[in-house]
């Protein structure tokens, strides 16, 4: 198997019209490897909420991921009804599960950076060179480091990145400007960076999904999140267990579901950075495997050789495989490091 650098595999993507990319959570761990690890999320989480069981979940698989452990709760509070479980029992699984999710998105807001400018130039410098390289840019992380590299990006005249949101027409009607720009399917034919799972920054107020922004208020992004988690407001966030429940979230909001199907369209080639292509999002993974995209580009980091890479090695193949015709799929490994998505700084 041959594995080449990150430059050589953007000249032979050189080929095709557009180059698409999705992010996985190793786009965030490269800038901040002791913020953004599962590991350290549940070291700063606080388990105070739970009051079930569910906590020795992650000792009994042996594990710090709250995906995983989600998953298998979902799981659980399904089936346990089939054996004669009481059902008062299993609906306390299904709440513990709402309430892990909830401490998901609230441990990574209060561990998040603080402000855009806690990022060194350098970092968004090397960032914005990575992102040029492509047409449009898919995400599945919640934070907000992507969206600060755009801002970053923009305010340098350095990129167009467009999240699809505007301001909103009753701000236009009106004259005055609110705290936050939104969303509008009718207006997002521009747009080509997509929050496939949501971000801590957006949220759904139930009559239109808004966007909180720094220029508006002078406020910093995080310190809104958390200002909005305590007026009991959520964000936009994908956060089940399970790739079935996961698309069944998506389906139900507008945003997401653009999103998605945005990403089920693509064509040409796709540049996959920082993603284990676990079957958690075997959802996005199946619109590889049956879309149009020709040629996939697979980052592995470390060594190649790996536990973890052979498994992404194993499911690019079987994507491979699963194509029939003349709807081929090349694939090319390409070395995530040299990428240098974050430049050479060390958090």
């Amino acid at each position: 198997m041959i594995v080449v650098d990150f430059d050589t595999a953007i000249e032979q993507s050189s080929q095709y019209p557009k180059r698409h990319l999705l992010l996985g959570n190793g786009f965030s761990i490269a800038c901040r490897d002791n913020i953004f690890r599962y590991g350290r999320l549940f070291d700063q989480a606080d388990f105070s909420k739970l009051h079930g069981p569910a906590l020795s979940v992650f000792n009994a698989l042996l594990t710090h991921d709250f995906e995983k452990v989600i998953n298998a709760l979902s799981i659980t509070a399904r089936i346990t009804p089939l054996y004669g479980v009481d059902i008062r029992q299993a609906q306390t699984i299904s709440d513990d599960v709402e309430v892990l999710k909830e401490i998901l998105v609230e441990t990574i807001a209060e561990s998040h950076p603080e402000q855009p400018k806690d990022l060194e130039d350098e970092e968004y410098s090397a960032c914005q060179l990575f992102l040029s390289h492509f047409d449009n840019v898919y995400t599945l992380n919640y934070d907000l480091l992507l969206y600060w590299a755009c801002m970053n990006a923009e305010a340098r005249s350095k990129g167009r990145y467009d999240d699809g949101f505007r301001t909103s027409q009753d701000d236009v009607d009106s004259g005055d400007e609110s705290k936050y720009v939104v969303w509008n399917h009718n207006q997002s034919h521009t747009q080509n960076t997509f929050y496939l799972h949501g971000a801590l920054h957006i949220f759904d107020s139930g009559d239109e999904i808004q966007k909180y922004t720094w220029s508006r208020t002078g406020i910093r992004l995080i310190d809104q999140n958390r200002d909005a988690l305590n007026r009991g407001l959520f964000p936009l966030v994908v956060a089940e267990g399970t790739s079935a429940e996961k698309l069944t979230r998506i389906r139900h909001s507008d945003y997401l579901n653009r999103a998605f199907r945005s990403f089920q369209s693509i064509q040409y080639c796709l540049f996959v950075f920082g993603h284990s292509l676990a079957e958690n999002d075997g959802h996005i993974l199946k619109l590889i495997e049956r879309g149009k995209l020709s040629h996939l580009f697979v980052g592995l980091h470390g060594d190649h050789n790996s536990k973890e890479n052979r498994f992404i090695i194993h499911r690019t193949q079987s994507m491979k495989q699963t194509r029939s015709g003349n709807n081929t799929l090349l694939v090319t490994y390409y070395d995530s490091e040299s990428a240098n998505v974050w430049g050479n700084l060390k958090s």
